[in-house]
């Protein structure tokens, strides 16, 4: 089985959702979009492949906003393009984060600025916690998604739509795939400097991401056993 994983910075990796996959059997193929040298000018030139030829299609986070093609840069449209695509020919996609954001933009939702970021772990109201558990689940977004027209809403709390489910698609606005050293890349690309003006200490946010590590890869590893099992094996 392929998946096709959009890594959309040079720092943001599949992490535990991309092992987890491998586990399950998946042959991964990670392209980055935006190599690490361009990180601060992001309009780079960006040839998506074909949607179809894929068993599943995975679109992780990155640090800007869909909806700024001026500062994410024009490969967007091609990303919002391809989700599209593959969602119609019936291929699951699984969307984190900024790719929720491009999933639901994609089908026909929208994405605004969250009435206030989210930085660090939180725990999440959830219809359907043998899908979407209630966590602890990372997070660090400062816009929100708003699902597409007959997509059903999992889980939220007072910030946000945490998660949704169109078809055999499903879009996160948290980071199952986190690990301590992801999170570490993104404290030292720019990161504690947003934690800092969030009133978050970036020391006591890693530190606890090192106490989650087992509850985070077991938290992971549930939701994509749930997500192929139950979303991706779906006959929608």
């Amino acid at each position: 089985m392929r998946a096709l994983v959009l890594q959309h910075d040079h720092v943001t990796e599949p992490g535990l959702v991309g092992a987890r996959l491998m586990e399950r059997g998946y042959d991964l193929t990670v392209l980055t979009v935006v190599p690490e040298h361009r990180h601060q000018a992001p309009d780079v030139t960006f040839d998506f492949p074909e949607a179809d030829g894929w068993d599943l299609v995975v679109s992780l986070g990155a640090p800007w906003s869909v909806y700024d093609e001026s500062a994410v840069g024009s490969w967007i449209g091609g990303e919002l393009a391809l989700l599209r695509k593959a969602h119609h020919l019936g291929i699951p996609v699984l969307g984190v984060c900024f790719g929720a954001q491009a999933l639901t933009t994609a089908l026909g939702g929208s994405v605004e600025a969250s009435p206030r970021p989210e930085i660090g772990w939180v725990e999440v109201d959830t219809d359907d916690p043998s899908l979407v558990g209630t966590g602890p689940w990372f997070q660090w977004h400062y816009d929100r998604c708003v699902p597409p027209p007959g997509a059903v809403e999992v889980a939220r709390n007072a910030a946000c739509v945490q998660a949704f489910r169109v078809g055999r698609s499903l879009g996160v606005q948290f980071h199952p795939e986190v690990t301590t050293g992801i999170v570490r890349d993104w404290l030292d690309l720019g990161g504690a400097d947003q934690c800092v003006q969030q009133g978050v200490d970036p020391g006591e946010l890693l530190a606890r991401c090192r106490e989650l590590e087992l509850t985070t890869r077991a938290n992971a590893h549930r939701l994509i056993d749930a997500f192929l099992d139950r979303v991706a094996a779906s006959a929608d």
